[in-house]
């Protein structure tokens, strides 16, 4: 299972994140109690390890928002709108087209991936997981919306994604992540696998 932590903002919930056995890390640029500068994310990022993916979280960027961020951050994938990208040029980045739950408009050729999740961004909302499971049959779909240890296992049995991301899920306070909460999730998930892995 593909694991993002998103909304990293700070030394040790990066360190964690990746120690935890994280496969991805999330950067929030567009207005939000997470966000980072470029300068910061790449700060963060210096002595990551070059498997983990950095991922820049975007909303409705300007070309002159995105190019600072491509040029300094250098993000692995770039998670946004789908809308979005008919604008923007990402060069060696991948795109994370980002669907809305109840606010999709018609796919006439699925994306390698994309991020699914609630209307709001970062709202700690759960997203649709009936419409979810309808897409993770057509691509692969990395849950995100209102996940947390609690619901986790039953998010995974409910969609069967192709990977997961969390971010109010693993906080203590709205922004600020919980080193705890970051290994338990994880732990959730690896423990799941194993048990599936020894039937």
């Amino acid at each position: 299972m593909f694991v993002k932590i998103c909304g990293l903002s700070t030394s040790e919930a990066v360190e964690t994140s990746v120690a935890a056995g994280a496969d991805a890390l999330g950067f929030v640029f567009a207005p939000s109690p997470r966000q980072v500068s470029s300068d910061l994310a790449h700060a963060l990022c210096r002595n990551v390890r070059d498997d983990i993916i950095r991922v820049a979280v975007m909303h409705h960027p300007t070309v002159e928002e995105w190019t600072r961020v491509r040029t300094v951050f250098a993000p692995d994938w770039l998670q946004t709108d789908t809308e979005d990208f008919d604008e923007l040029d990402l060069e060696d980045c991948k795109p994370l087209p980002v669907f809305r739950a109840r606010l999709n408009p018609s796919v006439d050729k699925w994306p390698a991936r994309m991020l699914f999740e609630s209307p709001r961004s970062g709202s700690g909302e759960k997203a649709d997981w009936q419409e979810a499971a309808w897409m993770a049959m057509k691509t692969r779909v990395i849950l995100a919306g209102g996940l947390n240890s609690s619901n986790i296992v039953t998010a995974v049995q409910s969609v069967k994604p192709w990977g997961v991301d969390v971010s109010s899920g693993v906080e203590s306070a709205r922004g600020i992540k919980d080193q705890k909460k970051i290994r338990g999730f994880i732990a959730r998930i690896r423990s799941m696998e194993n048990n599936d892995g020894a039937r």
